[in-house]
């Protein structure tokens, strides 16, 4: 009596645990299992004060981070319905005081960026998002916005706006 239940109990155990399988990356991204293109489209920029390389600069970075942390292809406009797809537009881009010193003058600017994304799942649970991302970046106020600008997007606006749009879609934050 006792080999057959510590046989039942050894063959429930591994019944158990071949059911069960856990998906691990080492990005952290959650692709669904028949998941293999993408489409990151170009992102336009709407926003009533444009940067010319802004549109440009924040697609191709989005498309390098999805195609180079996920086991996904990037497909053309022309292609057939991607399993992920990405379109967005830049809503807002716009330079303003972020602080002040006692005599009324600004101390430190700040250039801030909005982004409107939609992810759309072809694949898996379906369950998409439109979302607006907002990053901002402060800068001397002595400092002319132009002369700061393309630093500032560069290294802090751009990378942190994809990784927020990058997370929400693929790490579920």
């Amino acid at each position: 009596m006792t080999t057959s239940i510590r046989t039942f109990i050894t063959l429930a155990i591994i019944a158990l645990l071949g059911g069960c399988s856990v998906h691990y990356s080492t990005t952290g991204a959650s692709i669904d299992q028949g998941a293999s293109t993408v489409n990151v489209r170009f992102i336009e920029n709407r926003a009533p004060i444009t940067n010319p390389t802004l549109s440009q600069k924040v697609t191709q970075k989005l498309r390098d981070k999805v195609t180079s942390q996920t086991r996904l292809t990037q497909v053309g406009d022309n292609e057939p319905r991607a399993d992920y797809e990405f379109r967005g537009a830049i809503t807002g881009y716009s330079f303003s005081n972020a602080a002040v010193t006692n005599v009324d003058k600004a101390a430190t600017s700040r250039l801030n960026v909005t982004i409107n994304i939609t992810f759309i799942k072809r694949i898996g649970d379906k369950k998409g998002f439109t979302q607006s991302f907002t990053r901002s970046a402060d800068f001397p106020a002595t400092q002319l916005p132009t002369s700061v600008e393309n630093n500032l997007l560069d290294n802090n606006i751009i990378p942190g706006i994809v990784d927020d749009i990058f997370n929400r879609a693929f790490a579920n934050w």
